[in-house]
């Protein structure tokens, strides 16, 4: 019989290693709307656009490695395309993209607005 390899455990501090490339990659940016601001102060959630082949498991190790602080949920959405017209006559587009909802621990807080 062969022998049962230890398998090591993940240490909690382990997870808030530092943040590498990949991270940065994964999470874009911040959308700042009325309605993201008051997700952010009634429901501790941050909304972000990340790019479009990321999963939930890659935005909330990334979440958790750039900000250092505990995600709870993650929603994934994408947001669909929408046609436009530009200066009355001509049709254009606005490219959609994927965005994540991020809801953090209780007892903890993110300001994107330092001063």
């Amino acid at each position: 019989m062969a022998a049962k390899k230890k398998v090591a455990a993940v240490k909690p501090e382990a997870r808030f290693a530092k943040a590498s490339v990949h991270d940065f990659a994964t999470i874009l940016r911040p959308v700042i709307t009325e309605k993201t601001m008051a997700l952010m102060q009634e429901k501790n959630q941050l909304t972000f656009k990340v790019k479009p082949g990321a999963n939930r498991t890659e935005v909330r190790l990334a979440f958790e490695k750039i900000f250092g602080v505990k995600a709870t949920e993650v929603h994934i959405l994408n947001v669909l395309p929408k046609t436009t017209r530009r200066g009355g006559r001509y049709n254009g587009k606005v490219s959609g993209y994927k965005k994540a909802i991020v809801t953090v621990a209780e007892g903890e807080a993110l300001d994107l607005f330092k001063e």
